[in-house]
């Protein structure tokens, strides 16, 4: 059983991310915790190192924001590109943190939001292959496809980490952070 903490503000820490069958996904080594309560947890990370699966490496290009939610199925990931905001959304278990790093189980689909607005659902074939490989439930399915929907008017409401002044606020802190 996993002893969930609650990770401290300034604090560096990893975050994994599985697939259904238990096997590791992806690993990004540092994350800066912005804010972290019993739901929730921001942070802010800039050319960290990522590790994949079949452990190729690489350094993410830009500064960016994690936003994870205790009781969505999801998190969001807010890149600050030269022409604005991109998030990248990924329908996810929600999140454990042990000590250790930020955890949860990637489910394939992903929303891709862009700074004028349009947003779209990736990578649905790679879904319903997992689907059949791993044995989703039907109460995961039902679950990931109710929180697609979900998302959808996160965003379109602007809600959570899509409103304007949230992506603004935690970089400048996230800046902050880093300076001292």
């Amino acid at each position: 059983m996993i002893k969930e903490t609650i990770p401290k503000t300034g604090e560096t820490v990893r975050i994994q991310s599985y697939k259904h069958d238990g096997n590791i996904h992806r690993v990004w080594k540092e994350t800066t915790i912005l804010k972290a309560t019993d739901n929730i947890i921001i942070g802010g990370n800039n050319h960290t190192l990522v590790t994949e699966s079949d452990n190729r490496k690489w350094v993410t290009r830009e500064p960016a924001l994690v936003y994870f939610h205790k009781e969505a199925w999801f998190n969001v990931i807010a890149m600050f590109r030269e022409d604005g905001v991109y998030y990248y959304c990924n329908l996810a278990s929600p999140y454990v943190y042990d000590g250790e790093a930020i955890k949860y189980i990637d489910y394939d689909l992903d929303i891709k939001l862009f700074p004028d607005g349009k947003y779209f659902l990736l990578d649905e074939d790679e879904y319903i292959q997992h689907k059949k490989e791993m044995r989703y439930s039907k109460d995961i399915d039902d679950i990931l496809h109710y929180q697609v929907d979900t998302l959808q008017e996160w965003i379109e409401e602007k809600r959570g980490p899509f409103a304007e002044d949230f992506v603004h606020i935690w970089y400048k802190r996230y800046q902050e952070l880093n300076q001292s």
